[in-house]
């Protein structure tokens, strides 16, 4: 039985942890909202003494609206076709086939492990140096290799987003679809995957937003996107801010819809979380 010196000394240690704790809360508080003032005030300078708005007018048109919507277009069509790409991949994944797993996960392998802009070399400058000199067909051909390039890369991470998907639904899902009658693709297609496809969809959203931001990297393909439509106009005013501030708006009039597209996805296939069972 505690003593009465226990006692006041376990009241003491209880007093003191509570005080650290109110007081590390407000630390907490107090930094977040000085680091918080402290960008509110650096955005509201830019935005009130740098941006030159009258640039900002002119630079919008016909510069700006031409990369934002080149970027658009190769976004849609990538993460379309890396989305579709990456679930085939993950798929070969979890192949029961040797070979076919070990090709696709090769495959992940090596385009998680170099980077992309080595990658969009390679398709940009390689590809043309299979056949012989100036008889190349196809014109143009550094937008094929941008989307070839942004979805070959972006399938890799869909593909093992997806497997990870599949290998977090319970064996006995497959093997309960296959007592009653169906068959391995069929199995998979109605039971496995519309589940691997709700837990996978995150990882995915997040990889579909990395991809909206390595169109940057199209510069090189000599592709006028944000990033090399801010080089000229920066070259030929000299002012760095306005364009900056259209760029990064730009990119989050892309990126935060893109977001919403996500959730609205993830709860239209999880009701349970967003509410829907109420």
């Amino acid at each position: 039985m505690a003593t009465d010196t226990e006692r006041a000394a376990e009241r003491d240690r209880g007093f003191l942890e509570q005080l650290n704790d109110r007081t590390f809360r407000r630390l907490g508080v107090v930094g977040t909202t000085v680091f918080a003032l402290g960008v509110a005030a650096f955005i509201g300078y830019i935005l009130l003494v740098r941006v030159d708005y009258s640039l900002l007018v002119e630079i919008i048109y016909p510069q700006f609206t031409f990369a934002f919507l080149r970027v658009i277009g190769l976004v849609v069509i990538s993460s379309v076709l890396s989305v579709i790409a990456g679930v085939l991949v993950g798929l070969a994944r979890v192949s029961r086939t040797g070979v076919t797993s070990s090709i696709a996960k090769s495959y992940i392998e090596f385009f998680r492990g170099t980077p992309l802009l080595f990658q969009l070399f390679v398709i940009y400058l390689g590809v043309p140096q299979l056949w012989p000199p100036g008889q190349f067909p196809v014109d143009q051909f550094n937008y094929y290799a941008a989307v070839i390039g942004l979805t070959l890369n972006h399938a890799a991470y869909v593909g093992e987003a997806i497997r990870g998907g599949i290998e977090s639904i319970p064996d006995g899902q497959m093997e309960a679809a296959r007592s009653l009658g169906m068959s391995y693709i069929q199995s998979m297609r109605e039971v496995v995957l519309p589940q691997a496809w709700r837990n996978s969809l995150a990882a995915i959203g997040n990889d579909q937003v990395i991809l909206v931001k390595d169109t940057s990297l199209l510069t090189v393909l000599a592709i006028p996107e944000l990033l090399s439509a801010f080089r000229q106009i920066n070259s030929a005013t000299f002012d760095a801010w306005t364009p900056i501030v259209l760029v990064a708006v730009a990119y989050l009039m892309i990126t935060i819809p893109l977001g919403k597209v996500i959730r609205t996805l993830e709860e239209r296939a999880d009701p349970a979380a967003a509410g829907g069972d109420h």
